[in-house]
């Protein structure tokens, strides 16, 4: 009687065989595909509609700090006119830094991230998920702080509020990046929170709300100019004095972008596959 030996799927080394079947790896996906894409951002937006305090946090905060801002110079209209622009910026960068921050390291906590990521999932994917959710997230918030800040507040500007609103969303995005960014070296929710005094504080005081740029120490001056919310502020300033797009703008808003997604690959980057 003769003996067929076959050989089993995953197994042989014929021709046909695959040679990552049967080893224990899962195959590395696509850096980036809009499918996984949409899934996570899916889910991070229905995470938070089931946590309406976070909700109230991103779109209720900023517009409340603008009306206690126009009322605090209730007196004098013109100064409110002259901050309450770069403000515009700042108010939704801080906010969305925040809960980006504390709602993704809330997921590595929680072992979410780490089940993720042992499944065929990009890291490029995962980051691009959660900037498109807190992103979707930001142009509401942004949205409405403008409007309220352009016809209910009376914020008087020689430019479009359109470009106001585009600088407000890059701000937005701007603090989401740096949010997913920070996280990855936070070990609690408290700790996500005291970045806050390292990353945001020094570009508030630095980025020309409070003094011109060109005023401060030769050493601050140089430190502004390679932090992005100083080009935030520069950006609004060039909508509240001009009345056409200016190459100063598009100047001041292509360096926020950029910014925004060079820290969202490094984002990237700080997320590693710890799963066996």
């Amino acid at each position: 009687m003769t003996t067929t030996s076959a050989t089993s799927p995953g197994t042989g080394t014929g021709k046909g065989a695959d040679p990552s079947a049967g080893s224990g790896t899962t195959p590395r996906p696509r850096a980036l595909s809009p499918s996984p894409t949409t899934a996570t951002a899916t889910r991070v937006l229905r995470q938070l509609h089931h946590d309406p305090r976070t909700i109230a946090l991103l779109i209720l905060i900023p517009c409340v700090m603008l009306v206690l801002l126009r009322y605090v110079f209730d007196g004098s209209a013109r100064t409110f006119d002259s901050i309450g622009a770069s403000l515009l910026g700042i108010f939704p960068l801080i906010t969305m830094f925040l809960v980006t921050s504390i709602a993704t390291l809330r997921e590595r906590t929680s072992g979410t991230l780490e089940r993720l990521l042992a499944m065929p999932l990009g890291k490029g994917d995962l980051i691009a998920g959660y900037a498109l959710a807190f992103g979707a997230l930001a142009i509401v918030q942004s949205a409405l702080a403008t409007g309220l800040a352009v016809w209910f507040l009376g914020l008087d500007v020689t430019g479009s509020p359109w470009l106001l609103l585009l600088v407000a969303l890059l701000d937005a995005l701007l603090g989401t990046a740096l949010g997913l960014f920070v996280s990855a070296f936070a070990a609690s929710e408290f700790q996500a929170v005291q970045f806050m005094p390292a990353v945001i504080f020094p570009q508030l005081l630095l980025c020309g709300l409070f003094t011109p740029r060109p005023d401060m120490h030769p050493v601050l001056e140089a430190i502004s100019n390679v932090l992005p919310m100083s080009y935030a502020v520069d950006g609004m300033n060039e909508v509240l004095k001009h009345t056409d797009m200016t190459a100063g703008f598009v100047r001041d808003a292509l360096i926020v972008a950029g910014c925004a997604l060079l820290v969202l690959t490094l984002g990237a980057a700080t997320l590693r596959r710890r799963t066996a």
